[in-house]
């Protein structure tokens, strides 16, 4: 049977043309909801950015004052042994220094030079007769932070009595502001004016450390099992089912894990590095078999045959040919969970990082707190010191975040073969 001649398409046609002009305004649409798209996106990590960086800006900067202090009329009872000994801290605490600043800062800027100087300005003057024990027996000026009251006032939004005390030191010239150093060398404290990031950083790192010792050799040891060994049968695929669950399971969830068993059952101890970081092994995990799977499964067979064929045993394939390979896409995969593991609080609230740290943790089984759970914690202060603090937390986590994205980029390309 013979079907009938196919009629050439019109494309002068009236309704030829319409449908092509359609078609054509469908691709424009398109494309500009792509741009659109790209647009918003970064007008709001520009907002996020910009909002960020001009309310964290003032967290690195601290307003301070030039306290004069006659150490030889205070006549502290300390001796040059115990400066030198690791109980010196102690020693000049126990003298009566914080006493003796006050009285101090008192004589210097008169009846209200309490207000003046931060509740912590005496670990500042202790700091000095550490570096310099010699200034016990002269009359020394030091700096010392301000209030909180004083350091609102140098920034436009005291109170008229603080502003009027700003005023009277400036014409003094014992009042500035600059780069505040100690931000990045203390740990946490009641005093705004007094905390630093480094205990909840050291933190952050050692934990950190004991995920990336667990989760690493695990998860890759496991997807070279699954893509290399594993035969294919019903309980492997309700391996990889439950694995790729695991992966979207809520980090909470986690949480509620390592609180039952490493804390109830282990009895390991409670707001450590350890304990944070095997929680958070268990949650990136399988982030790591998937990764690793999919770049063990994208290494061409030929390389296995050509492995093979040439004598080498089923591990010599894995270890010398696969797994170089793979590891860009590994070390990829490894990298963005270990960011998504440094930027998470839920977990780590469950087991308890959640305490007030004063000091930076000697050890993994310290007390410690990290960087996120810092924020949190300092975003719930009303003091407008730990509002600019909280926003300058954030960027050294960002910075922290895209150092470790950069990582993984460089990993990848370093490592990454052209076929």
């Amino acid at each position: 049977m013979n079907s009938a001649p196919r009629t050439p398409t019109d494309w002068r046609d009236n309704a030829m043309q319409r449908r092509i002009r359609r078609r054509y305004a469908a691709e424009r649409r398109f494309r500009l909801m792509g741009l659109l798209a790209v647009v918003l996106s970064g007008a709001f990590l520009a907002f996020l950015l910009g909002s960020m960086v001009s309310g964290g800006i003032g967290g690195f900067q601290r307003t301070q004052v030039k306290l004069s202090i006659d150490f030889e009329s205070l006549a502290l009872p300390i001796t040059r042994a115990q400066l030198q000994g690791p109980g010196a801290d102690l020693a000049i605490s126990g003298a009566g220094l914080q006493g003796a600043v006050s009285s101090a800062a008192v004589a210097a800027f008169g009846p209200d030079g309490d207000r003046v100087i931060a509740d912590a300005a005496w670990l500042k003057v202790r700091d000095a007769i550490r570096a310099d024990p010699a200034i016990l027996r002269t009359r020394a000026a030091i700096d010392v932070p301000a209030s909180t009251d004083i350091d609102a006032a140098m920034r436009g939004t005291g109170s008229p009595e603080a502003e009027a005390i700003v005023a009277r030191l400036e014409g003094l010239r014992l009042i500035s502001t600059g780069f505040n150093p100690d931000f990045f060398t203390r740990a946490d404290a009641t005093d705004p004016g007094a905390v630093g990031i480094w205990g909840a950083l050291k933190g952050s790192l050692m934990t950190m450390l004991v995920t990336l010792a667990i989760a690493f050799p695990i998860g890759v040891l496991s997807a070279v099992y699954l893509e290399e060994y594993a035969p294919r049968n019903r309980w492997t695929d309700l391996i990889e089912v439950s694995i790729n669950n695991l992966a979207a399971v809520p980090s909470i969830i986690f949480g509620l894990l390592g609180l039952a068993v490493l804390l109830g059952t282990f009895g390991l101890p409670r707001s450590a590095p350890i304990v944070g970081g095997l929680t958070l092994a268990l949650m990136i995990m399988p982030v790591i078999v998937i990764a690793g799977r999919n770049a063990i499964k994208a290494v061409p067979p030929s390389i296995r045959d050509a492995a093979l064929g040439i004598g080498a045993s089923r591990i010599q394939v894995v270890f010398h040919h696969v797994l170089p390979i793979a590891l860009p896409g590994i070390l990829t995969g490894t990298i963005i969970g270990m960011a998504r593991a440094l930027g998470e609080t839920a977990p780590l609230l469950m087991i308890g990082m959640r305490a007030f740290i004063a000091s930076p943790p000697q050890g993994f089984t310290d007390p410690a707190t990290v960087l996120p759970v810092q924020i949190f914690l300092w975003s719930d202060e009303v003091s407008q010191g730990f509002v600019e603090k909280t926003s300058a937390a954030i960027l050294v986590l960002l910075a922290f975040l895209l150092a470790m994205n950069a990582l993984a980029i460089y990993l990848r390309n370093r490592f990454e073969t052209r076929w």
